[in-house]
């Protein structure tokens, strides 16, 4: 099968990775500057660098031109396409709208044979033929093919206890100047990133698991960072425990609903 993800964030680059290892050839799309702020396992970050490396599994940014050749070769493919015009311009055989707004910005259920979408937003058999389920709990992952996801509660899930202390969120408008790095270990009450003369705090202890890069645009309360109270620096530089259970109803949806079994 041949994929098409909108979004290439931490749960959308989850997702490319499951698809990719049973097979199927992906290609993604983002923002030209992506606010992913799970850079080291979001393939969003090739917009920056160039490639992307997440388990392994390359993706390099590119434009419509090099599909074939980067999918010949292995890697992911990753458009600056935010609306996903691509679809418009290749046959895909299945899209995922994996952007995560919490709304629907534009996906329609005839953009492709099979069409999944993640989260609240989005009407299985109104939209998309499948939503998968994003909120942390008994039925994170779950394939619905009629109804939506549970809406949006505006509360991080609970890891190690913390929800919305884990978030870093920018303190002002203007250029974001983080203070420390993915990975780097941090106390609660700590300076964790500056906008002009405005400094955000860590809510909690833990090691910074996101985080914006140097000098993109922000606004006062964007989330900007996340510190990951369980202070494992592996879980900085590998795929979320989320992402794959998500990344498993993706599989999931495309390949049963192709073979007629949903």
């Amino acid at each position: 099968m041949l994929v098409l993800i909108k979004g290439a964030g931490d749960l959308a680059t989850g997702a490319a990775v499951r698809l990719w290892r049973a097979g199927m050839d992906v290609v993604m799309t983002d923002l030209p500057q992506p606010t992913a702020v799970r850079r080291t396992v979001s393939f969003c970050q090739c917009m920056y660098d160039g490639t992307a490396t997440v388990e392994g599994i390359t993706a390099r940014r590119a434009a419509a031109g090099d599909i074939p050749a980067l999918l010949a070769a292995g890697e992911i493919p990753v458009l600056a396409d935010p609306a996903g015009d691509i679809a418009r311009e290749m046959a895909f055989d299945g899209l995922v709208d994996a952007i995560l707004a919490k709304r629907n910005t534009g996906t329609a259920i005839t953009d492709a044979p099979v069409v999944v979408a993640l989260g609240p937003g989005f009407t299985a058999g109104v939209d998309c033929h499948a939503v998968v389920e994003t909120q942390r709990g008994h039925n994170l992952g779950r394939v619905i093919t009629a109804g939506s996801a549970a809406p949006n509660t505006g509360v991080p899930g609970d890891i190690g206890g913390y929800t919305v202390e884990r978030l870093i969120r920018a303190p002002g408008d203007g250029p974001f100047l983080p203070l420390v790095s993915i990975g780097d270990q941090v106390e609660k009450g700590q300076r964790v990133a500056q906008v002009g003369d405005q400094t955000a705090l860590a809510l909690c202890a833990g090691v910074v698991r996101g985080m914006l890069p140097q000098g993109i645009p922000v606004h006062t309360g964007m989330k900007a960072g996340d510190i990951d109270p369980r202070c494992k620096k592996e879980h900085c530089f590998t795929v979320s425990d989320k992402a794959r259970a998500i990344g498993g109803g993706v599989l999931e949806a495309l390949l049963g609903l192709s073979k007629g079994r949903m």
